[in-house]
């Protein structure tokens, strides 16, 4: 007698369906996996067979073959404990009930118990689209199966439970919907804006990379609040949509990053990884290909602090994710892409020493070594960030007046105004959000320059010898700027505002 349930896989950011076939025949008792599972999957016949004793049932004393088909792609994660259970106790007459359009997935320990898996989100979205009626998930994962609508989602502790479940012994309401209106609530800040003193040229070009999307680069003295402006970017971001809170949240549970606290992602990512970091852990990849830090500050920010100290080679691996806004991971078994639409924050200091351009200390570095230093950053990667500040430090005065500054919520206000502004420009193009994302189509398109407009960056062009690429993100920062002022047609002053912001040597 064979049996049939149903599971998925996860691969990449997506999920394939998986048949879990179970056959029971004479000989003796040994268990076999089929259809290129790794470890994790072939250890699932210990935690099987135990979970099965201790939830009242009995595990076959006879050959068991387990394949999980179809067997041309590889099954990674813990996730097939349950189906495998399930299939064995359907096919030994334990338990009687109609599999089809049942999916179901989730790790067993020992006891019977269900685990929190990874990567739950994918698996409902795609068993939604392929017509399954009801589906079986861990009860650690209530939240994130919350935010699926449109299918019946049952949340289950045990294997007994969900054993009685099926049988009709018992019954289990289906996971309740997210509110909406609760997850989306404003959030807790914790670095506002109104506590930086100073900084004026540097909190006007995070409020301007934050209405367009843009990449930032903070430059200065130690001790100047270069990470602290870093760190009070995210207080002034748009808040999230239902369509990004699902966007982000399917990478992190693809990552394995919403197994503990069963939190939603419903406040826009800021990832601050060391100099030390990988390449590899920076944009995703590994024998099983996972998200990176890219991909998980998609939508948000991507904070590299002591820029020049992560390894060259290392940031030469943000140069097609900051054009494109996706990474591309090609294995041997596959190709896998990763969404990384983020805001690039990285913060220096201008020479090893770091007073090069502190007015009131001295540097105490050669040339050579100033040179050396900075040379650490290739152009073309300098050349993809759009905003270049200088930021020095605080005179005293700033540091213990009375003025205050603007609050965060005052700032978010202006950049929420921009962003919907952008909406509605880009209204129809899934793959365009902000400013920051426009090809040269939407460029010619939207940052339409008179007469005076064009011959002010005509002229900027030829004397600061800019290059296409400078020219374009000049052009967009424009167009961000407009936005936030709420003028329809880029004029003169925004071209002067965003060109100040390039570096002084192209």
């Amino acid at each position: 007698m064979l049996t049939k349930v149903y599971s998925a896989a996860v691969v990449g950011l997506n999920a394939e369906l998986v048949e879990v076939e179970v056959d029971i025949s004479p000989g003796l008792p040994k268990t076999i996996i089929g259809g290129l599972p790794d470890t994790a999957v072939q250890e699932a016949k210990e935690r099987v067979k135990a979970a099965i004793k201790h939830s009242n049932a009995i595990f076959p004393r006879n050959k068991v073959s387990v394949n999980l088909a179809p067997a041309d792609f590889a099954k990674n994660g813990t996730h097939f404990d349950v189906p495998i259970s399930v299939s064995i106790l359907l096919n030994s007459g334990q338990i009687e009930f109609d599999p089809t359009k049942k999916l179901f997935v989730g790790e067993l320990a020992l006891d019977g118990s269900i685990r929190t898996v990874a990567g739950i989100l994918p698996i409902l979205l795609t068993a939604k689209d392929r017509g399954f009626s009801e589906i079986f998930v861990p009860s650690g994962n209530i939240n994130e199966a919350g935010l699926v609508t449109g299918v019946k989602i049952i949340a289950c502790d045990s294997l007994l439970q969900l054993i009685g479940y099926l049988q009709g012994m018992i019954h289990l309401d289906p996971v309740p919907r997210t509110d909406w209106k609760k997850v989306l609530s404003v959030p807790k800040i914790d670095f506002d804006m109104k506590l930086i003193r100073g900084q004026e040229t540097a909190k006007r070009a995070l409020e301007i990379a934050a209405a367009g999307g843009h990449n930032v680069l903070l430059s200065g003295p130690p001790g100047s609040g270069k990470t602290l402006l870093a760190k009070a970017l995210p207080s002034i971001l748009p808040r999230l949509n239902v369509d990004e809170v699902l966007e982000i949240t399917k990478i992190y549970s693809v990552a394995g990053l919403l197994n503990f606290g069963n939190h939603l992602i419903t406040v826009r990512p800021f990832r601050n990884p060391h100099h030390t970091t990988s390449g590899v852990a920076l944009v995703g990849g590994g024998s099983n290909p996972k998200p990176g830090e890219i991909s998980l500050a998609h939508r948000g920010v991507l904070f590299l602090d002591e820029f020049p100290e992560f390894s060259r080679s290392v940031l030469e691996n943000l140069r097609q994710p900051l054009e494109d806004g996706i990474v591309t991971v090609a294995r041997a078994a596959g190709t896998y892409v990763f969404p990384a639409k983020f805001s690039l924050v990285a913060a220096q200091n201008p020479c090893p020493c770091g007073y090069l351009s502190d007015p009131s200390k001295s540097c105490i570095c050669s040339p050579a070594q100033v040179m050396k230093y900075q040379k650490k950053i290739s152009g073309p990667l300098l050349d993809r960030i759009d905003l270049h500040v200088e930021v020095g430090r605080v005179d005293y005065e700033k540091l213990t007046g009375l003025s205050q500054s603007e609050s965060s919520a005052e700032i978010q206000d202006r950049v929420q105004k921009a962003r919907d502004e952008q909406t509605k420009r880009f209204m129809g193009k899934e793959s365009i959000k902000t400013n920051s994302e426009m090809g040269l189509r939407e460029i010619r398109e939207h940052c339409i320059l008179g007469k005076k407009e064009e011959e002010f960056i005509k002229n900027a062009v030829i004397k600061l010898n800019l290059s296409a690429r400078s020219y374009h993100r000049i052009l967009k920062v424009s167009k961000t700027i407009a936005d936030l002022n709420l003028e329809p047609k880029i004029k003169t002053e925004h071209i002067a505002e965003a060109i100040q912001y390039r570096p002084k040597v192209e």
